[in-house]
């Protein structure tokens, strides 16, 4: 058992697991995340045992349709009053055993591919979690990197708005000083265009 089984599989053990490659929402969450290697393959094998599957229902239906069909056959045949030396009746006596042994075979198979669906679904399902397990813990890894910036620059911030209304607060007192002082007129002389009213403290 690897890591992820090891780590994964209490987590689905006892519960009933849809046919994942079957399932819209788990095809949705490969819009959201990258699939890989190990995914792609196991949703490949499970497709193919599906499709088998398929086929093997479908043609078990077809071959006992036939196989009903030469029985009926064969009884219409063998009311006939040449019934023994009948070849139709031997015919489809061969025939029926060609059924009847495909049919057996189906029947092995059948009952084989529930297990392998399911173990095969399973892995599917590991490897799914494992995948979008990384991408959260990266994700949340990510987002409390920018938090932690956030809050940074949320206490830098604070400190230059502090710092910034100190300058202006300094500022506007020396003109004021200036101003009482000085006059208007030189304060003009030397160019001072400093205007409180411009430069309120916010």
């Amino acid at each position: 058992m690897s890591r992820s089984e090891d780590v994964y599989k209490p987590a689905i053990s006892g519960k009933k697991i849809p046919v994942l490659t079957l399932d819209h929402k788990w095809h949705r969450l490969f819009t959201q995340i990258d699939t890989n290697s190990e995914i792609k393959s196991l949703e490949n094998e499970l497709n193919e045992l599906l499709k088998r599957q398929g086929k093997i229902n479908s043609e078990t239906k077809e071959i006992k349709v036939l196989k009903s069909k030469l029985m009926e056959e064969m009884r219409s045949a063998s009311m006939e009053s040449d019934a023994d030396s009948n070849p139709k009746i031997e015919e489809n006596k061969k025939l029926i055993d060609e059924c009847n042994e495909k049919l057996d075979s189906y029947q092995d198979e059948a009952l084989e591919l529930p297990a392998q669906i399911n173990e095969i679904n399973k892995k599917l399902m590991i490897a799914t979690m494992e995948v979008c397990y990384d991408d959260i813990k990266e994700g949340t890894e990510e987002i409390n990197e920018i938090s932690q910036w956030i809050d940074e620059i949320r206490v830098e911030l604070k400190k230059k708005v502090v710092r910034k209304q100190e300058k202006q607060q300094r500022i506007q007192d020396l003109y004021s000083y200036m101003h009482d002082i000085f006059g208007a007129d030189v304060i003009e002389i030397f160019d001072m265009k400093y205007n409180p009213e411009e430069n309120k403290l916010h």
